[in-house]
This record gives C-alpha cells, structure tokens and sequence, in this order.
C-alpha cells in the first residue's frame, strides 16, 4: 500500500480541498496516523477559518495555530495568484529545492499517510523555472487528479492526464468533483471512463452541503484509493 498520495488539480477551485481533507479523515477515522500537507498555498489569510490549510489541520483533529500552519504550509501567500507571482508580490523567493525537500522529509516521517495537496492546477507555476508538475515528479508519489464538471472541464481533464503521462507520473484515481452550474457528473464520468487509460480508477463527488463533518460524513469512500487497481 502506497504511503503517500499528491493530489493535483486540472485547475483551480475544482475541490482539491474537499478529497484531500475527507480521505485524511476517512483515513484517521480508521486509526492511521495522517500528515496532510498544503506546502505551498496563495491567497491565504490568518483570519480566515476556512483556509485550505486550516481545513486540511482539522481533518486531522489539530487546530489551525500558527505552529501547526508553519508545519504543514510553510509557504503561505496573500494573493490569490499562481505561487510565483503571489511571492514575487511579498519580495519573497520559492526556493524549490526546498519545497521538494519539505515534502520528501514528510514522506520518510512516521505518518502511515502523506498527502499532499497542490497550489492551483497541474501547471501552476511554483518559481520562475517550475510547475506544480515539477514538483510531483520530484516527489514521486503516485498522483489523484481532481476535474470539475463545468464546461470545457473534460478538455482540461484530458490535457492534465496528457502532462501527467508525459512525466511518467503515476495516476492513481480521477476524482470528478461535480462544479457549481456543472453539465452533468454522470455524463462526465461516462466520457472520461471511455477516454482516459483503464487503469485509472475514476470516482465522481456530488456537491456536498453542511459542516465540514458533513460534507466528509457523507462522502464517497475514497481510502480504497491509497490501493493501486488490481
């Protein structure tokens, strides 16, 4: 069973969050010990409760302090632009040597399971030389790619699949995660199941409502995806 998993997006705001947080819960809910990471986000605030990082801490039953922030999301920016951007904006560098080196160090700790979540999509550049790409491949874990279902999402799908491929990055599950005004999750994940390799498993999330609790009560089981496909 694979350790560690990095979920990407095809884009933007597709619902990273949402799998990430809900299979660290489903994953301590099941007694494992669960170290989420969110090693570069922009557009955060200390003030904001729901911050990606934030959600990621209490899906894993610890309170979002600044020690807790500094240890799962060391590079946190204000804008909400790509991370290059957002730190050129601060007078700040990514230093990408450490960011893979932050990850790797997770991934070696004594956690049962690493996740990672990206920053923004696939090709969300990191420093002025790398993408999000580059870094998964530097961390060589096995990969859960997150798509919408708005339109135009398929194509972002397959040109996200298409990269990943590229790097010979091992992709785990497709995780459709249906979009505010979606056109349709099952008719997504019908076209997807015919388009993408069959041995990529492919899962479909509806909008969830209520508490955080809630949403992750009442989704799928997504633990069987730390398995590859038999």
């Amino acid at each position: 069973m694979s350790r560690g998993l990095f979920i990407t997006g095809a884009g933007t705001g597709l619902g990273k969050t949402l799998v990430t947080s809900t299979l660290a819960w489903q994953l301590v809910r099941s007694g494992l010990v669960v170290t989420p990471l969110k090693p570069v986000v922009s557009g955060f605030s200390a003030a904001d409760p729901e911050s990606d990082p934030a959600v990621l801490l209490r899906s894993v039953g610890l309170a979002p302090t600044p020690a807790e922030l500094d240890a799962i999301a060391p590079w946190r920016f204000k804008a909400a632009l790509s991370p290059e951007r957002a730190a050129r904006l601060e007078g700040r560098t990514i230093r990408f040597a450490e960011v893979v080196a932050f990850c790797r160090t997770a991934v070696e700790s004594d956690s049962d399971r690493v996740l990672i979540e990206g920053a923004g999509g696939v090709m969300s550049p990191i420093d002025g030389a790398r993408t999000m790409l580059d870094l998964i491949a530097q961390v060589g874990l096995p990969t859960i790619l997150v798509v919408g279902t708005y339109l135009g999402s398929l194509s972002h799908a397959l040109t996200a699949l298409k990269v990943l491929d590229v790097a010979r990055t091992p992709i785990r599950a497709i995780v459709i995660s249906d979009s505010v005004d979606g056109v349709g999750l099952t008719e997504a994940a019908k076209t997807l199941g015919m388009l993408a390799p069959p041995a990529i498993e492919i899962v479909t999330l509806p909008r969830l409502t209520g508490t955080e609790r809630d949403k992750w009560e009442h989704a799928p089981d997504l633990t069987r995806l730390c398995e590859p496909r038999p």
